[in-house]
């Protein structure tokens, strides 16, 4: 059984960074499409960005972090990483990481969604103000 740890989460300034971590046992994450989810109190889970297989390549962001966050993978540490730069308060949310087997065919379509995601970490609180 595949689990899920997320880590690096914490209080930070405006304009400052923070980078999380997914790290996985169990199980290989290279098999895996990865999601990284937030969730703000009152607010619907929201999909902020997805990395296919190493084979695939191809990431996915949600249009408000795009070009403040990126998205890795590091296969030898079984971890997937989410750098995150100009932090602005609106990112305050519990950060969530979630893997996807890769056949059920993520793509553009339909990566943000929940219910495409079968194993989800407990979270990572990230916290951005002055």
């Amino acid at each position: 059984q595949l689990q899920l740890v997320e880590s690096g989460g914490g209080l930070v300034q405006p304009e400052g960074s923070l980078r999380l971590s997914c790290a996985a046992s169990g199980g290989t994450l290279d098999f895996y499409a990865i999601g990284w989810f937030r969730q703000a109190p009152g607010k619907e889970r929201e999909g902020v960005s997805c990395i296919m297989s190493p084979d695939n390549g191809n990431s996915y962001y949600v249009d408000s972090v795009k070009g403040r966050f990126t998205i890795s993978r590091d296969s030898t540490k079984n971890t997937v990483y989410l750098q995150m730069n100009s932090l602005k308060p609106e990112d305050t949310a519990v950060y969530y990481c979630a893997a996807a087997v890769l056949s059920l065919g993520l793509d553009s379509s339909n990566w943000y969604l929940t219910t495409e995601y079968d194993y989800w970490g407990r979270g990572t609180q990230v916290t951005v103000s002055s």
